[in-house]
């Protein structure tokens, strides 16, 4: 079986879309918001998206978690942050509305996705079940 990559995720998809609804509403937000509301938003829907990637480029199952791990955080914190532009009047309830649904859809496939990578536990005869340490790198 070939690895496609972490691109023919679908929860790695929809969560573009997340970052592409994120940028659009940080772009749309008065300039008083620029280092607020509308720089956090876009760090959020940014990590979102680069966890994912990250988590799929480890080898270590329990480090892939750990990227899998902060990505759902960060997916928690952009429907947040559309919450707080809703109750502000910066977006619409049917925005809101949009996100929650594919906040759902992310959420699902990427704990399935957690589920898989628990199961199969690459790394573990290797390294065991721990974190794999990085050498340091000594001047």
């Amino acid at each position: 079986m070939t690895d496609r990559g972490f691109e023919c995720l679908d929860f790695y998809q929809y969560s573009l879309k997340l970052l592409k609804a994120a940028y659009r509403l940080a772009d749309s937000l008065p300039d008083y918001e620029r280092y607020n509301l509308s720089d956090q938003l876009r760090r959020a829907a940014c990590s979102l998206v680069l966890n994912i990637a990250e988590g799929y480029g480890r080898y270590h199952y329990l480090e892939r978690l750990r990227f899998l791990y902060i990505a759902r955080g960060s997916l928690a914190e952009v429907k947040s942050a559309f919450i707080i532009a809703e109750s502000v009047g910066y977006c619409t309830k049917e925005q809101l509305s949009w996100v929650s649904q594919v906040k759902e859809q992310i959420e699902k496939a990427l704990n399935g996705y957690c589920r898989f990578i628990r199961t199969q536990q690459q790394g573990k005869q290797e390294y065991g079940n721990q974190y794999i340490r990085e050498q340091e790198i000594r001047d």
